[in-house]
């Protein structure tokens, strides 16, 4: 029996980063994979959906050219070749992470594999021994119980198709129903959410699900907040999707219905009989160094429940690594940013105002409008903000907002600052270049002082 001292079960972004983190740390590692590496946010989640909204905007930015007359000739798209693009960028990355975990060396073994008790594993028709079990099997789309359910598409599903449905309902109005709903009206499809909270991306900042809701609804999206699905039904020439809003008994015909309500642990066949380990409403349950209650078996990512983000998954990954090696924490897993590709981008990081106060904590803010900046008016962004949350005591930040253009990299800059705990005072010292986005971030901490340079002062 060939032995390790780690084996992974998936390589996904959680599992193939501490395999590799793993190695370098000098450990022997082994990885099962039944499926492509990548895991979900490779190959149906985050980087095939970024790579349709990258042709999406290219195709809005060129039907704007042709509005305005640099382009005579009407523009069209070839659906084929986008998801052709959206698949080479795919296969490439599938490629460049395999290619890491030989130069790693570590093995990478393709088969399902399930876990027959302490240190053994069962990959395929062979049985290996190992120190140590890490499982990052990652997650499936969750399908509520609604009449009907089985004619939805999910978003593993959706993203299989090289297809366009002119008419698209939307069942959740959380992060991934948004990326859709953004993407296909992006591409001038005829869409509607339905989302059973009162607001959409219930979890973020108020203002920036009202401020995404106006945006939406100006494009066209018909946004039903409060709702719930009753049925879907099969018609002639589509679906109905029948639900209450309000108290009223509503009704809408599509091409394709995508049920976008969230995800489940992936634990199928991962335990033998007569082996598990404690889980509750089909999570895997970690105490804090993402311990299982069977000792020597561990689990990160979108299987233990917690933050299902990709770069979550990784970080806790690598924390695994450097705990099994017995090497210094070398990340911070406090400070998580979350991040939403719709058009304009949305992330945030640490506490929200509501947050804060919930918290009993008193606070500073700062607000400032993209609108005022020249990189703003150059790209016609809009109803851009960022928004920054200080402790008003220590004048440290603690949380930042942003619903911006390159947002999802703008937050990088305000987690650096969340993690180590930096001042408003810290953060003006430095010198962000111009015309940038970034210099915005700049204002944004001003602003909570009342001294944002391209912002009127406040009303006395």
């Amino acid at each position: 029996m060939k032995t390790y001292d780690l084996i992974v079960i998936g390589a996904g972004p959680g599992g193939y980063v501490a395999a590799i983190r793993a190695a370098q740390n000098g450990l022997a590692v082994a990885v099962c994979e039944a499926d492509a590496v990548g895991g979900t946010c490779l190959n149906r989640g985050c980087i095939p959906t970024k790579a349709l909204l990258h042709s999406a905007r290219a195709y809005q930015e060129l039907q704007n050219a042709s509005f305005i007359g640099i382009l005579a000739d009407n523009v069209r798209f070839d659906l084929a070749k986008i998801h052709a693009r959206k698949d080479a960028v795919v296969s490439q990355l599938q490629n460049g992470i395999e290619q890491l975990l030989k130069a790693n060396k570590i093995d990478l073994i393709r088969a399902r594999a399930a876990i027959l008790g302490q240190g053994r594993v069962r990959a395929g028709d062979e049985t290996l021994g190992c120190k140590s079990i890490l499982i990052a099997s990652g997650s499936k789309p969750a399908l509520p119980h609604i009449p009907g359910i089985e004619f939805a598409l999910t978003s593993d599903s959706l993203l299989a198709e090289a297809r366009l449905y002119p008419r698209l309902v939307i069942i959740g109005g959380g992060v991934i129903g948004m990326e859709f709903a953004s993407l296909y009206s992006a591409f001038g499809c005829e869409v509607a959410v339905i989302e059973a909270m009162d607001r959409i991306l219930p979890t973020m900042d108020r203002e920036i699900s009202q401020n995404l809701g106006m945006i939406l609804k100006k494009r066209g999206v018909r946004i039903f907040a409060g709702a719930r699905v009753e049925a879907i039904e099969k018609e002639k020439d589509g679906f109905a999707c029948r639900f209450t809003a309000k108290g009223n008994a509503q009704e809408i015909s599509a091409d394709a219905v995508l049920c976008a309500v969230g995800r489940r642990a992936n634990t199928e066949n991962l335990f033998a009989k007569g082996f598990s380990v404690a889980c509750e409403h089909g999570h895997i349950q970690v105490d804090d160094a993402f311990r299982t209650n069977v000792e020597g078996v561990y689990a990160i990512g979108d299987v233990i429940g917690k933050i299902q983000l990709a770069h979550a998954a990784s970080a806790q990954g690598i924390y695994i690594a450097d705990a099994l090696a017995e090497k210094p924490r070398s990340v911070n897993l406090d400070v998580i940013p979350a991040c939403i590709y719709t058009d304009p981008e949305i992330a945030s990081v640490g506490l929200t105002v509501d947050e804060a106060k919930m918290r009993g904590m008193d606070v500073k803010t700062g607000k400032f409008l993209l609108t005022a900046t020249g990189k703003a008016l150059i790209e016609e962004c809009e109803r851009s903000f960022i928004k920054t949350v200080f402790d008003a005591q220590s004048e440290k930040l603690i949380g930042v907002q942003m619903m911006c253009p390159r947002a999802t990299d703008l937050i990088g800059e305000a987690a650096t600052a969340v993690a180590n705990g930096l001042t408003t005072g810290q953060l003006i010292s430095v010198v962000r270049p111009h015309p940038t986005f970034c210099e915005s971030f700049t204002e944004a901490v001003e602003a909570a002082d009342g001294r944002a340079i391209h912002a009127a002062p406040p009303r006395r």
